[in-house]
């Protein structure tokens, strides 16, 4: 099998080319995303994100202990990861957007 073809080679650069639909995307292989309009439906939606991780951690640690067999024990601990990361970042944000507002309003 051929993984490289002299029409991909321009230059020093060569244009690679998904051979398999579950190896990973390029950017220019996902569709486009929708974007809100607003900030605060920015906001919510972002917290919505994070609400859902959690949620997905919890239910997969019940999973796992009711049931664990049904459960593989790395998807316990990335759905974990993922929940404290999303958390901590919305935290330091919060903390931040508290901040600014504390500077803002003590300006003189």
């Amino acid at each position: 099998m051929n993984v490289f073809g002299p029409e991909q080679a321009a230059g020093h650069m060569i244009a690679l080319r998904r051979t398999h639909p579950e190896h990973v995307a390029g950017k220019f292989d996902r569709p486009p995303v929708e974007r809100p309009e607003r900030f605060s439906e920015l906001l919510f939606d972002s917290l919505d994100t994070v609400n859902r991780q959690q949620h997905t951690h919890s239910d997969l640690s019940v999973q796992a202990i009711v049931d664990p067999d049904s459960v593989n024990p790395h998807d316990v601990t990335i759905a974990a990861a993922k929940a404290e990361m999303s958390l901590n970042i919305t935290k330091n944000v919060v903390d931040r957007v508290i901040r600014a507002y504390r500077d803002i309003t003590t300006v003189r």
